[in-house]
């Protein structure tokens, strides 16, 4: 599989890495410097934002973390990280991902950065505020048994417990026990421990 990963290992890229593992498949892994090579000529042709991670596929360059999730999760179908397409638990598994990677992103910056939300604006923001995003994310892992779609680990499950083990580490994120119950199911799979265990020493 003649695929390559521009990365960084202090980056949202390491995400990929976990997804890697648990597809058991190898990848190219092309680290690139934060401010420099990101920013270089030849470096914004493949991603314009001068951004990691990147996944080229072939010539195909697919960019955004979501998107690189949701594409080796159905190229590597066989591995079942993603339900099939006439599952039920497929809506579930769409859900989950954009939610993720827009509302709750959104939502988290906005609040990392200071930028609030009035009342009167709230019907112009997609996800209202903070709080009616946070609400969302522990309903929604209320339900988790144990994993996003029920009995079946999906690429969605890397994405969502990434962002939550990084945001509880850095105190970005209130603790809840819907949170603390679905992060310790997915603290239990060997592709985690493998990954926690080498990117503890980066």
């Amino acid at each position: 599989m003649a695929l390559k990963l521009y990365t960084n290992s202090f980056s949202r890229g390491v995400v990929v890495d976990w997804l890697l593992i648990e597809l058991g498949i190898e990848c190219e892994r092309i680290e690139v410097a934060f401010d420099t090579e990101m920013k270089t000529p030849e470096y914004l042709k493949i991603n314009p934002f001068g951004k990691v991670p990147v996944l080229v596929d072939d010539g195909i360059v697919i960019y955004e973390l979501g998107a690189i999730c949701a594409y080796l999760a159905d190229k590597c179908v066989e591995q079942g990280l993603a339900p099939a397409l006439d599952d039920p638990q497929r809506g579930i598994y769409y859900r989950w991902l954009f939610f993720i990677s827009g509302p709750w992103e959104a939502a988290a910056t906005d609040r990392m950065l200071g930028v609030g939300v009035n009342p009167e604006q709230k019907s112009s923001v997609g996800y209202g505020d903070y709080d009616d995003a946070y609400n969302a994310f522990v309903v929604g892992l209320s339900e988790a048994a144990p994993y996003l779609c029920g009995e079946q680990f999906t690429a969605a499950d890397v994405l969502v417990a990434a962002m939550l083990f990084w945001q509880l580490k850095m105190n970005e994120i209130e603790p809840h026990s819907a949170i603390e119950r679905y992060l310790e199911n997915v603290s239990q799979r060997p592709s985690y421990q493998q990954f926690a265990a080498f990117f503890s020493n980066v």
